[in-house]
């Protein structure tokens, strides 16, 4: 109904000989399209409409797409892998994790194809992974990565290095925050103690591996205060500062990408299922999420820019002319 309203727009720069095409052309379309190779055309204009600056936090976190799932026919929900640039707020790419492995085998080969030297990689507990931390210093880029009882031997020993902590090798760095009727502070304390640090690499199997970190974020609204530890490894040289910048950044990766597929795209709620066609239109969601994010002409959301990109061709052309 769209292409057919916008038939004579369409015109203008697309050759349309058999008309618009039907709702199961499309489906079919993108049913049958190589993911890998849509992937690899995305990956390409991210990196030709984007430069990443030194120093810049790049966030990797899954998402699953939960309706996306063919109980009938033995078809999982599809798991992505995503990598996101917290300064240019784009989706550098995204990669399948396959059903039969999961991100510790889909991160690696998300990063070969991304140029992330330079800067910071942060990933969650899933990610802490040596062979992961190996693929990131190779790249040249530095890593942040959670700790969680995945490696609780490596978890112990640094929940073990801040109770011992004297303070005399290392660094410490505190944000305080008021909004919305909260204060949140945030603070953390980096262990640089090459004894430690060699004690937790145990075997050297960490590569670079030069700090530790424990984050305490507390909030206090209407009298009540909660608070939360989280430990860290990492390649950086102890820089408290740009250690809680790099932990608070990565969850940008869940504010600003996931939520805004959820609310402004309904990716959760949407039931494309056959062959390709989910992997696929998840990567033209994000391409979608990228152009509409670069515009700062509207002070809206996602959801109401899509809505105007649809009623009005100009603004959809200066999005597409991006």
């Amino acid at each position: 109904m769209f292409g057919k309203s916008k038939r004579e727009w369409l015109d203008t720069f697309l050759e349309l000989p058999n008309g618009i095409p039907s709702h199961d052309t499309f489906g079919r379309v993108f049913a049958m399209l190589d993911a890998e190779q849509f992937e690899r055309c995305f990956i390409d204009w991210v990196s030709e409409v984007s430069e990443l600056t030194k120093g810049e936090v790049i966030a990797i976190d899954g998402k699953t797409l939960r309706r996306s799932a063919d109980k009938a026919n033995g078809k999982s929900a599809l798991r992505l892998v995503s990598v996101w640039s917290s300064a240019n707020r784009l989706v550098l790419g995204q990669r399948k994790v396959d059903g039969h492995s999961n991100e510790i085998t889909a991160i690696p080969e998300l990063l070969q194809n991304l140029d992330v030297s330079g800067s910071i990689v942060t990933i969650d507990a899933m990610g802490c992974q040596k062979k992961v931390a190996s693929g990131i210093v190779k790249q040249g880029a530095d890593y942040v990565l959670a700790l969680k009882g995945n490696q609780c031997e490596l978890y112990d020993g640094v929940k073990d290095a801040f109770l011992q902590w004297d303070g005399s090798v290392g660094d410490y760095y505190e944000t305080v925050e008021k909004s919305h009727g909260r204060i949140e502070t945030r603070r953390c304390w980096s262990v640089t103690d090459s004894e430690w640090i060699d004690y937790l690499n145990g075997k050297g199997e960490w590569p670079a591996l030069s700090s530790v970190a424990m984050v305490e974020s507390e909030r206090m609204a209407e009298g009540v205060a909660t608070s939360q530890k989280r430990y860290y490894i990492s390649s950086l040289h102890g820089d408290a500062k740009s250690l809680l910048r790099s932990t608070r950044a990565h969850w940008e990766i869940e504010n600003s990408m996931h939520w805004v597929l959820d609310m402004g795209f309904r990716e959760d709620e949407s039931r494309v299922r056959k062959g390709n066609s989910a992997e696929n239109l998840s990567i033209l969601r994000r391409l979608a999420m990228n152009l509409l994010k670069q515009d700062r002409s509207l002070k809206v959301g996602i959801e109401a820019k899509r809505k105007r990109a649809g009623w009005e061709e100009q603004y959809l052309l200066k999005i597409l002319s991006r």
